[in-house]
């Protein structure tokens, strides 16, 4: 039956050519303090998959110009992997937004794992992959020539652009990880889903706080934008 049901995953796929006000929200599972029996959570995320991933394709066709906007979702299967959710590129440029089954048990209605995959998606069409490794080549570049300036050996220049680059790299990680969450408020609500509900899967995580040079913002701070985004579409809407 697992078989089954990721061949489905990876196989869903849709197109629409403009966005469309808000569908009605999405039937609802039941509110539950513990997971989702598996077959109830597999058959949840093959729903939220077949609404969520036409309405991000078109976004991003609309926002992001010149982009490979067909999203390829799949399902990381291995066995002993943590909750969560990842976006990457194959070789040819295709979007892959990816989840590994423990996030998909973990989740605990349809609202939490649609703000997820539009908070995925959002990653795409704001560019941040291209946009990470740009910094991270920029700070690579300037640290290993201030390390030579400073007459480092070849090793010690080495590690410097390793250490540039990471640090680079980590520069905007919080801004970017705002950015998703705006975007991916958008998509999930245009999908029909409750973003804000959604975003209570933060009161699950480690809150990272505001360390310096963290990837992640305080939760806190993550759920007080998705309220005041979500805020903003619905007065858009009346």
């Amino acid at each position: 039956m697992r078989t089954a049901l990721l061949a489905s995953f990876l196989v869903l796929a849709g197109c629409v050519g403009v966005l469309q006000p808000p569908q009605p929200l999405a039937p609802r599972a039941a509110a539950t303090a513990g997971r989702l029996p598996p077959p109830a959570a597999a058959e949840l995320f093959v729903s939220v998959v077949a609404r969520v991933e036409p309405v991000a394709e078109a976004l991003c066709r609309q926002r992001a110009a010149g982009v490979n906007c067909d999203l390829r979702i799949v399902v990381d299967d291995r066995p002993g992997q943590p909750p969560n959710a990842f976006q990457t590129v194959d070789r040819s440029g295709r979007p892959i937004v990816g989840f590994t089954l423990a996030l998909i048990a973990d989740a605990r209605n349809a609202d939490e794992i649609a703000f997820v995959m539009g908070h995925e998606s959002a990653h795409h069409v704001l560019n941040h992959i291209p946009r990470r490794l740009q910094t991270a080549q920029g700070a690579a570049i300037l640290a290993g020539a201030l390390a030579r300036a400073n007459g480092a050996t070849a090793e010690g220049v080495r590690q410097a652009e390793a250490f540039g680059a990471e640090v680079g790299a980590r520069s905007y990680s919080k801004e970017f990880e705002l950015e998703a969450d705006a975007l991916g408020v958008e998509i999930a609500y245009l999908a029909g889903y409750d973003p804000v509900r959604g975003a209570a899967f933060f009161n699950r995580l480690p809150d990272p706080g505001d360390r310096f040079l963290g990837t992640h913002p305080p939760n806190a701070e993550r759920q007080a934008q998705v309220a005041q985004v979500v805020a903003r579409l619905r007065g858009a809407g009346r």
